[in-house]
């Protein structure tokens, strides 16, 4: 089977890491971005593991005029245009705002989370388009916290919020992309043990993006614009 060409988000730790790394060890060439590539040091070190299978480079998703250098740099990094078409895009640039209590939220915090979690990989995306192979998948790491159906208690609002708004972006996506083949899925990778989830998650990460990697590779055109979880079972919107 000939190796994939992916693009990673956030890739410098936890999730967005660990796929960089299952990528490369099944053999596939990996555009791995982070804020702050010079301070991604594991993903770094990744790229002297993998020389010529990885390229870091700098993306702030919530920054329109980082997504438009992006689409420079890629140009930079290509051999062949029809060879460095993308086969897989997994969105997984994300933050979460702890500590937000009900009457101190403020707009400024829920427009960091809208803009990195729900515009940043729908604008992606869409710039990404046009070097997506036919039959692509883009893979938008979600989370059950943005399930309406599934809610329990308030907590986490702007994460929740813009998670919300990230599964409609997946929802568009898919409609959008689907005369392509190109499929679109909404992921939640489940409570991981990430600087995110915390130490006390129960899933380790390896597991998780294992799992996800089976459900991203085992998705059909039917299942595009769907939300699934790491295990393949259907989450509510």
């Amino acid at each position: 089977m000939p190796s994939a060409h992916c693009l990673v988000t956030g890739a410098n730790r936890g999730i967005g890491l660990e796929f960089v790394r299952q990528l490369l060890a099944r053999g596939d060439r990996v555009v791995a971005t982070a804020r702050h590539p010079g301070k991604a040091n594991a993903l770094n070190a990744l790229a002297g593991e993998y020389p010529g299978r990885l390229h870091v480079l700098p993306l702030d998703v919530a920054d329109p005029r980082a997504i438009a250098e992006l689409q420079r740099e890629l140009l930079l990094v290509s051999d062949d245009s029809e060879r460095d078409r993308i086969d897989l895009l997994v969105n997984c640039a994300g933050v979460l705002h702890s500590g937000e209590r009900f009457g101190a939220i403020d707009a400024a915090t829920l427009d960091d989370s809208f803009r990195t979690n729900a515009m940043g990989p729908f604008l992606l995306t869409q710039a990404l388009a046009s070097r997506l192979r036919d039959g692509a998948r883009v893979a938008n790491i979600s989370s059950e916290l943005g399930s309406i159906a599934g809610l329990a208690h308030f907590g986490t609002p702007s994460y929740n919020i813009s998670k919300a708004a990230q599964n409609m972006a997946t929802a568009l996506l898919a409609k959008a992309l689907h005369a392509r083949g190109i499929i679109v899925l909404a992921l939640h990778p489940g409570w991981v043990q990430t600087d995110m989830g915390g130490s006390g998650a129960p899933l380790p990460a390896a597991q998780s993006v294992q799992g996800l990697l089976q459900v991203i590779d085992g998705a059909t055109l039917r299942s595009s614009g769907r939300f699934f979880d790491w295990r393949g079972e259907s989450m509510a919107w």
